[in-house]
């Protein structure tokens, strides 16, 4: 854990940031704009901002603030929401092994877009490319049993993460780019997680 004085100390250092705790009026730069830069440097920063001003409530969640936090600080909820960030930092820290014909390759979990299941052949869609994985579906059904994955059809594992539009057949992942099918007796079901996937990353 390290303490910076200021939003220009907390920038200029060189380490890596998992989980930051901002307050928006700090001497010099403010929290809003240490945020903005930090996102910039790296999406995966999860920050909690905290200030006695709800009027900042808008411009931190343009940067996708984990959670807002006012002053004083409850000490309970305090808690409940630093065991949530760091429930979703290891879900994103953890690797995978993808093995192919042609060898393996290890992912990050949350690279993974989809897993798709055509006939006897299992697709994993990721961030750097697809792979024609040699496990099976049921693999990466127990593998995948983190918050973000959710089968909306046996033949689809999709991770929440890259969802940008859903109706009542199909999920439209990473702008369109891939799509899913969803089931109408999970159409609730998933409409609910992805609810709350939204939530937990706020």
């Amino acid at each position: 854990m390290a303490i910076f004085e200021s939003g220009e100390a907390l920038l200029a250092d060189s380490g890596g940031k998992d989980i930051v705790f901002l307050d928006v009026e700090m001497p010099g730069l403010s929290g809003i704009y240490v945020g903005n830069e930090l996102k910039k440097k790296n999406e995966a920063v999860i920050i909690f901002i905290i200030t006695s001003f709800s009027e900042y409530l808008d411009e931190a969640m343009r940067f996708h603030v984990f959670r807002y936090l006012s002053k004083p600080l409850e000490r309970q909820r305090l808690f409940r929401n630093l065991r949530d960030a760091i429930q979703i930092y290891h879900s994103a820290a953890v690797k995978l092994l993808i093995e192919t014909r042609q060898g393996c390759h290890t992912v990050s979990a949350s690279d993974i877009i989809s897993v798709e299941s055509m006939g006897r052949v299992v697709i994993v869609h990721t961030v750097q490319g697809d792979y024609e994985s040699m496990q099976t579906m049921k693999y990466w059904l127990d593998i995948l049993k983190i918050n973000s994955f959710f089968q909306p059809h046996r033949s689809f594992i999709i991770n929440m993460k890259y969802v940008s539009g859903f109706d009542h057949t199909l999920i439209h992942l990473c702008d369109n780019r891939i799509q899913a099918y969803l089931t109408r007796r999970k159409y609730t079901e998933f409409k609910q997680a992805y609810l709350l996937y939204l939530e937990s990353v706020r």
